[in-house]
């Protein structure tokens, strides 16, 4: 694996693959050719056998992929094969939600601490998990053996997390707080900033104004 050459767009697009291939599963599906991957994930073939060649030769021409085989190649380069423990900072509505899912998830990698500097919160149960507080955030990450933080907190106190996060070792950040974050070099910082994708969208939509003049001149 020349991982090197990797670019975070083949990174992002390998639990997508992953996906598709559980469905698959599921329906019982034994192989998969990649003009199917690409016309299902509306992808183009090529990209998807070039995204996987980076990592090995799983595909057999004139056969495809085998499904299973390729699950488990894919979880292994995701790392998805072993237990990876999250933290989640920030108790409010996202936060549930976020919780919520966790009790779905049928991967290894769960959130095992919630953590919240709100009183009203503290000692609060999300499922099985009960709200810590800030406080214990260095130690639980440590005793617990977690690697990702999970920021939902507001954005005036996402930068403070996130140096509490680094201070208790977390080897990679997903910040859903609209503010950009700051940390070392070592720790891979992902933001999830669904406000400025949403109003992006604004873009695409179609301008009714602009058609209600053109048809009025075409009238």
């Amino acid at each position: 694996m020349k991982s090197d050459k990797i670019s975070e767009a083949v990174v992002r697009r390998l639990p997508v693959y992953l996906r598709y291939l559980q469905e698959l599963y599921k329906r019982e599906v034994t192989t998969v050719s990649s003009q199917e991957l690409g016309l299902r994930l509306d992808l183009n073939p090529a990209q998807i056998r070039k995204d996987l060649a980076y990592f090995g030769d799983f595909g057999r021409k004139g056969i495809g992929y085998d499904v299973a085989y390729l699950i488990d190649k894919i979880r292994q380069i995701l790392k998805l094969d072993q237990q990876i423990n999250v933290a989640l900072v920030g108790a409010g509505n996202l936060g549930h939600a976020l919780s919520n899912y966790n009790r779905y998830v049928k991967d290894n990698m769960k959130i095992v601490a919630v953590f919240d500097s709100q009183p009203s919160k503290i000692g609060s149960k999300i499922n099985t998990l009960t709200v810590l507080p800030m406080e214990e955030l260095v130690k639980t990450v440590k005793d617990l053996s977690i690697r990702i933080g999970i920021i939902t907190v507001p954005d005036s106190e996402a930068q403070r997390v996130a140096d509490y996060l680094v201070e208790a070792g977390v080897e990679a950040i997903l910040n859903f707080a609209p503010i950009i974050i700051k940390a070392p070099a070592h720790i891979r910082i992902h933001t999830a900033d669904f406000t400025t994708d949403l109003l992006s969208l604004a873009y695409y939509l179609e301008n009714e104004a602009g058609k209600e003049e053109e048809e009025d001149v075409k009238s």
